[in-house]
């Protein structure tokens, strides 16, 4: 945590979207878009878990030579520090903190990230990927990057998810 009164936080998965992070997190304020080297998006559950939220497997990032992830970089108030991790689900295990050096157009940025633990690889939702995707394209990630996250293949759920939450605030 910092102590200038915020810190950066860099988003991969469903908080690329605004409206999504914003849930919990309203101090979030989008700051640049950036990538990490040498790490692969993966989706997935943690342990022996068989559901969750999403209906699906969700975003984490692993270590992998050559590889990168594009994302946000986020300025929160540290207030929001608690929130973000229990979105996270730091609490339960399922993610832990991690730092990351976050390549931007302004340089290197030290940020805030989350990794899952006990990673069992699993198919997203669709209405996970349409979030993933959505802030994506909000936010002006690279064209490739955009059209290898809309490849990304689903498990074909079709019923409630966060996704509706989403919608609903947007009404």
């Amino acid at each position: 945590m910092s102590t200038t009164g915020f810190f950066m936080y860099y988003a991969y998965g469903s908080n690329l979207l605004k409206e999504r992070l914003q849930l919990n997190n309203p101090s979030a304020v989008f700051h640049c878009i950036g990538k990490i080297k040498d790490y692969r998006l993966n989706f997935g559950l943690w342990g022996d878990t068989t559901d969750c939220t999403w209906h699906g497997g969700v975003a984490t990032i692993e270590e992998t030579d050559g590889e990168e992830v594009w994302g946000v970089v986020w300025r929160l108030d540290n207030e929001n520090l608690s929130t973000l991790d229990k979105q996270e689900q730091v609490h339960e295990g399922m993610y832990r903190p991690s730092q990351v050096m976050v390549e931007t157009d302004e340089g290197p940025i030290l940020c805030r990230t989350y990794k899952m633990n006990n990673f069992r690889p699993c198919l997203p939702s669709p209405q996970y990927k349409k979030v993933v995707c959505l802030g994506a394209q909000q936010n002006s990630l690279p064209q490739n990057y955009i059209q290898k996250l809309l490849a990304q293949k689903t498990n074909d759920y079709s019923g409630t998810s966060v996704l509706d939450q989403i919608t609903s605030m947007e009404k």
